[in-house]
């Protein structure tokens, strides 16, 4: 196809100072360096641990574009990606963990560990080559979370995208790259859930509302959803929970011992980051149990754990921050793409640019069930 016209400057939402709210600012357009892709955003999801880089629990520098969850069209292809399979005009989803594919954890396929990643872009919010890919019109730098995804167009590695099914609904593809990219992860990776195992997920926001349709799949015979919200817990019971259970009314632990037969479970999965439901997720455990903990804490926040009973009855902490993305993000696209991860249903809002800093307060308030998406194309005038 041919090159597509790319203007000089677009539309981002700009976090400019911490605790200070998003700006939907005009920038400079980003173009590719060596082993990257232009994207034009179709959508890009809204994120809970997008929350505490707003608030400057997690560092990062600032002034940034966040977002890093992303479907989208690529515009125009950078140096050394002819052997990418990827093309001009092909519709693609964007991971959040954004592979080097050279360092050693690469090599050895465990993209999600890979230390140039972390070095450059979560620690100075750059791409590989030591620079972002963003400014403002003056030619200051805007770091970028992942690809900056809330912007019109971002710039992502190729080891970091993978192409569409066709017939998929590209707006809510977006939350391939982290929603579901996260829930395949700690079901496949983190715990290696087995057929018949149970399961119980303590937080069913987009992550979580994954994780069960993830572990159905996987054919877990138990996956009881956790939450303090029943219409969190109602929609994940439509997703395929066999038992869910309010914790703010019932006593968690001893109605998943009820209903494992005073066992407890195989799989705990953490969504959440928070002190409390860490520990909560440990005393859910059978002997021999694994729990995964996804979900992110604001800065160094630790967790008790009782050292004896873990010892003791052989229980395990499996730390998951998401499926390795070369080999996982094209298998998840699949299961979407296929009727068997119901992306679709997880979306509950699509929202413009500019509402992006409303829906994020709703956000952290708990008032959004499931994910919400901006979506590039509402809100624009032709």
């Amino acid at each position: 196809m041919d090159a597509m016209p790319i203007p000089e400057t677009m539309r981002a939402a700009v976090l400019v100072a911490a605790s200070e709210p998003l700006e939907v600012r005009e920038i400079r357009t980003p173009r590719p360096q060596a082993g990257e892709v232009l994207v034009k955003v179709i959508a890009c999801g809204l994120c809970h641990s997008d929350l505490h880089v707003m608030a400057g629990k997690i560092p990062f520098p600032l002034p940034a574009v966040l977002g890093h969850e992303v479907s989208g069209t690529i515009v125009e292809m950078g140096p050394s990606t002819r052997h990418s399979g990827l093309a001009v005009g092909d519709q693609v989803c964007g991971a959040f963990l954004m592979p080097c594919g050279q360092c050693p954890e690469c090599a050895r396929g465990r993209d999600d560990l890979c230390a140039p990643f972390f070095e450059f872009n979560r620690l100075k919010g750059q791409l590989f080559d030591g620079t972002s890919r963003l400014t403002d019109l003056e030619g200051n730098v805007i770091a970028q979370y992942s690809m900056g995804g809330l912007a019109e167009y971002c710039v992502i590695p190729v080891t970091a995208v993978a192409k569409m099914a066709e017939g998929m609904d590209p707006v809510a593809a977006s939350i391939i790259g982290c929603a579901a990219m996260t829930a395949y992860g700690a079901v496949r990776r983190g715990a290696d859930l087995q057929y018949g195992e149970t399961v119980a997920i303590i937080g069913i926001g987009g992550v979580g509302s994954n994780i069960v349709q993830v572990a159905k799949e996987m054919g877990a015979r138990h996956i009881i959803a956790i939450d303090v919200d029943d219409e969190k817990l109602a929609a994940a019971e439509r997703l395929g929970a066999t038992e869910t259970i309010n914790s703010r009314l019932v006593d968690a632990r001893e109605r998943v011992f009820e209903i494992t037969g005073g066992r407890g479970v195989d799989v705990a999965i953490e969504a959440l980051g928070i002190p409390a439901t860490f520990e909560q997720a440990l005393t859910l455990l059978a002997d021999g149990g694994r729990m995964v903990p996804i979900g992110l804490a604001a800065g160094t926040t630790t967790a008790a754990v009782e050292i004896n009973r873990l010892v003791r009855r052989g229980q395990q902490i499996s730390g998951s921050y998401g499926a390795r993305t070369r080999t996982d993000l094209p298998t998840v696209i699949d299961l979407a793409a296929r009727g068997l991860l119901d992306y679709r249903g997880v979306v509950s809002r699509r929202v413009p640019l500019a509402a992006a800093e409303e829906t994020y307060r709703l956000l952290h308030k708990g008032c959004v069930s499931g994910r919400a998406v901006v979506e590039m194309a509402l809100g624009q005038v032709n």
